[in-house]
C-alpha cells in the first residue's frame, strides 16, 4: 500500500521512484480499459515508466483538491502511454502537473481585426503550457464520454517538443515530415468539411479548431478507439502507429476474436 504518496510528490522532486503495491496498480488500471490493448510486457514497462514519471514531476491539487494515490497513478499511467516507446525525455524541460476538481476557467484576451482587445473566460478541461505545467481536470465519476483529457494534453506536450504547436511533433528518423504533413493535412481538411456539413465522426468536433487539436484528438482515439480510428482515418492511424511505435488496433482485433471465458459455464 502506498503511504501518503500524494504529499510525498508535492514536497519532493527527483527522488527514487515510489514503490507501488500490485493492488494499487490493478485499481488504477481497472479504470483504464484501453490498457488491454497492450501486451503483458508493455503493461509492466508502462508501470515502470509511470513510477519514474511520478518521481520526476511535481503534482499539485488546485482549489483545495486533495490528490490521492489513485489519482496520481491513473494520471501517470495515461501520461506515460504516449511515450511508452518514445521515452520520458520527450517530457523534459518542465515539471508541473496541476489537477483541478472538474473543469476550470482560464481568462483569455483576443485582439480583433480592428485592434480591439476582448477579454473573456474560457471554460476548459485541460491545457498544456509550452515550457510550463500541464493543467488537468479530474472527475470523480469519470471524464465526459469519449474524452481523455490526460492523453490529449500530453499529446500537446509532444507537439510542443519542437517549439511549435502545429500538429507536427518530433518524428523519428525513419518517418517523413512531408508524408506526415500530407496525411494529416488531407485528413484535417476532410474532417473540417465533415463538421461543416454535420457528418458524424468518431472524433470530437473540437478537433476542427486547429491542426494541433486534430492531432491531440486523434491521439486520444488512437489509444482508446484504435479500430474505429483505423477504419475512418487509416492513413492517420498508420502515421500514429509509426510515431508511437505501437499497434493497438492489432491487439484490439485479437481480443475481439478471443472468446471471453466468463461467458461460459464452469465445467
Amino acid at each position: 500500500m502506498l503511504e501518503k504518496l500524494g504529499r510525498w510528490l508535492t514536497e519532493r522532486f527527483g527522488r527514487t521512484p515510489p514503490e507501488v503495491a500490485e493492488a494499487d496498480w490493478q485499481q488504477a488500471e481497472a479504470g483504464l480499459p484501453f490498457l488491454a490493448y497492450l501486451d503483458d510486457a508493455d503493461r509492466l514497462r508502462l508501470r515502470e515508466l509511470a513510477r519514474r514519471f511520478l518521481a520526476e514531476k511535481q503534482f499539485h491539487g488546485a482549489h483545495g483538491l486533495q490528490l490521492t494515490d489513485h489519482m496520481l497513478l491513473t494520471i501517470s499511467l495515461q501520461a506515460c502511454l504516449p511515450v511508452l516507446n518514445i521515452g520520458l525525455s520527450a517530457y523534459r524541460g518542465w515539471v508541473g502537473v496541476v489537477v483541478y476538481p472538474g473543469d476550470f476557467v482560464i481568462p483569455r484576451q483576443e485582439v480583433d481585426e480592428a485592434g480591439v482587445v476582448h477579454e473573456y473566460d474560457d471554460e476548459v478541461l485541460g491545457e498544456a503550457w509550452s515550457g510550463g505545467p500541464v493543467l488537468l481536470s479530474w472527475f470523480d465519476e469519470g471524464a465526459p464520454e469519449g474524452v481523455n483529457v490526460v492523453i490529449h494534453e500530453f499529446a500537446h506536450k509532444l507537439d510542443m517538443e519542437n517549439g511549435g504547436v502545429d500538429g507536427l511533433p518530433v518524428l523519428p528518423p525513419s518517418m517523413s515530415r512531408s508524408a506526415w504533413a500530407q496525411v494529416f493535412g488531407e485528413a484535417y481538411e476532410r474532417f473540417c468539411d465533415q463538421v461543416d456539413h454535420g457528418i458524424d465522426s468518431l472524433l470530437d468536433p473540437y478537433a476542427a479548431e486547429h491542426p494541433a487539436e486534430f492531432f491531440a484528438v486523434a491521439a486520444e482515439a488512437f489509444f482508446e478507439m484504435p479500430l474505429d480510428l483505423r477504419d475512418e482515418f487509416p492513413a492517420v492511424y498508420d502515421q500514429l502507429a509509426r510515431y508511437f511505435r505501437l499497434d493497438p488496433a492489432h491487439r484490439a482485433s485479437s481480443l475481439l476474436l478471443t472468446p471471453d471465458p466468463t461467458s461460459f459455464p464452469p465445467p
